[in-house]
């Protein structure tokens, strides 16, 4: 099934925020890898949660609690069956993929000894990459990385090569957020596993567009953020094999994650309380769970359908275009293209794009790794959902036009 064009205009009005003009001109928002924009149902869940059912979770007897209850728990269960988790306990809730990584290397990496192997790749956002320089700081570990080759490429030979009995961890992206490479992470598990290393994967840039299967993938620890899947800011999802999680310690401490509390000893509830501390972000949970109903509403299939016709159709147009490098050409990407105008800064074509009305992202992307091995500052980045079109794709064209008038 796919996504026709006419029926784009219907999922455009669902979308308050695209209905403004910037600067004088039509709204293109070319930056949903940072963010995306949330829809109607996603924006009334929350709305309906503060304005008929706003109270804590759990312990409260009274009937405002009890009903806050069931949709806080109901989003996790909705949540596990977006991804086929099975158990909805292994389904912990943090506040976005970064602080679900940290949560891995402070618990997790409590089991680690000096001497074990970390393994990450070059295409790593720096959530991935700095928790775990801090981890191995502490306990005496060592990073190794899996290089790239020129189109943004993992190379799976060097990955092979450097697993060991010694490997404790692997942790890698499904997807790029820099070049929008899609990783083979079953074959990355799969070769992790048989050396009995733990593998955890960064969701962050999946989830929102394509279809995950947790136990199809066999993956120990899996992680994301509910913005860039439609859904609110400060809230993510930790995914964990019920038996690691119930091996690793705590994160953080307080209220909620507790079985019972003395002066002498504390001892800790079980999944997924353990690892939720405090009062949780009950409207997160409640948003998160609108945007996958939303989200499955609308069709995955149709979802990557247009990301991936928006990627052929705007890689088409800008090497038309002459004068413009494009970095990550992967054989197996999503909707993220990078790109330079020759010898034109990156924040000078984001401004320029900006005072027509067209977000783009410009600099590094939390990827410095990456632009020092292409030996440039940044990079633009446009990068898709299911509501940009063509039209849009064609504006940014022009755009650079100007661009290139101005500075070339």
């Amino acid at each position: 099934m796919t996504t026709l064009v006419r029926d784009i205009d219907i999922i455009r009005d669902q979308f308050p925020i695209l209905q403004q003009e910037v600067n004088g001109k039509p709204l293109v928002y070319f930056d949903n890898a940072a963010t995306a924009q949330k829809p109607r149902k996603v924006i009334d869940a929350i709305s309906d949660y503060y304005s008929t059912i706003n109270s804590n979770v759990h312990r409260g007897v009274h009937t405002l609690s009890q009903r806050a209850t069931d949709s806080f728990e109901g989003a996790r269960t909705r949540i596990a069956k977006h991804l086929n988790a099975g158990d909805p306990h292994q389904i912990i809730f943090t506040r976005g993929t970064t602080e679900g990584i940290n949560l891995i290397a402070y618990s997790f990496g409590q089991t680690l000894k000096s001497g074990d192997e970390i393994i990450l790749s070059a295409l790593e956002h720096h959530s991935n990459i700095v928790p775990w320089q801090m981890l191995a700081e502490r306990k005496g570990l060592t990073i190794k990385v899996i290089p790239m080759n020129d189109a943004g490429e993992l190379d799976m030979e060097v990955y092979a090569s450097l697993l060991s009995k010694r490997t404790a961890l692997v942790s890698v992206n499904h997807i790029s957020n820099a070049l929008g490479t899609i990783n083979p992470v079953e074959e990355i598990i799969s070769l992790a596993h048989e050396v009995g290393a733990v593998v955890h994967i960064d969701g962050a840039q999946s989830v929102p567009h394509m279809k995950v299967d947790l136990q199809k993938l066999d993956v120990d620890l899996y992680t994301f953020s509910a913005h860039k899947a439609y859904g609110p800011t400060g809230f993510g999802v930790l995914f964990g094999k019920r038996s690691l999680l119930e091996a690793i310690p705590p994160f953080h401490g307080g209220g909620e994650m507790i079985e019972t509390v003395t002066f002498e000893k504390t001892t800790y509830a079980g999944l997924p309380h353990k690892f939720e501390a405090g009062t949780p972000d009950i409207a997160g949970a409640i948003g998160l769970a609108a945007a996958l109903d939303w989200m499955e509403e609308v069709g995955l299939d149709n979802i990557a359908f247009q990301e991936n016709d928006l990627l052929s159709y705007a890689t088409e147009q800008l090497m038309g275009l002459g004068g413009i490098t494009l970095y990550g050409t992967a054989a197996k990407k999503a909707g993220v293209i990078s790109f330079n105008v020759d010898s034109v800064h990156p924040y000078d074509t984001g401004v320029i794009l900006d005072k027509l009305g067209i977000a783009v992202r410009t600099g590094h992307h939390c990827t410095q790794p990456i632009m020092d091995r292409f030996g440039i500052p940044g990079t633009v980045r446009a990068s898709f959902a299911i509501y940009n079109t063509r039209v849009e794709v064609d504006r940014m064209i022009e755009g650079l036009k100007k661009v290139k008038q101005m500075f070339l």
